[in-house]
């Protein structure tokens, strides 16, 4: 299975598994699945953390990269496609990061969130 993780969804699995059901843990452990992280993630802790809205024990871009290579997660990019994708989603949800987000899961990923709102779109939904 190919899984997304939502912002949130990394920040847990990376520092706080215990916030995931057990499932998900058992999911992004589970060797059989491809499980990614996206850019856009990237761009929204590093922006959450220059807002003071995230405490994180070091830069976003010292402490992401690293422990994304300590637990095997790896990352995708945005593509152009997906960024235009973004056009055509209906307006169920505001947020530019989640509703990219939703335009890269569309392409095949099951989504892992803890966001009931994104369940509205056409992409699958793992609950966190």
């Amino acid at each position: 299975m190919k899984l997304l993780l939502d912002t949130h969804i990394c920040l847990w699995a990376l520092s706080d598994p215990g916030r995931l059901r057990p499932e998900v843990v058992d999911a992004i452990a589970d060797p059989e699945n491809e499980v990614r992280v996206s850019a856009v993630s990237a761009w929204e802790i590093a922006i959450k953390q220059s807002l003071g809205k995230l405490d994180l024990p070091a830069p976003a871009e010292d402490w992401l990269p690293a422990a994304l290579a300590k637990t095997g997660l790896e990352w995708i990019p945005v593509s152009f496609v997906d960024a235009l994708r973004v056009r055509s989603l209906p307006w169920h949800h505001r947020d530019p990061f989640d509703r990219l987000l939703i335009a890269q899961a569309m392409t095949g990923y099951t989504l892992i969130t803890h966001d009931d709102r994104l369940k509205q779109y056409d992409v699958l939904i793992l609950k966190a």
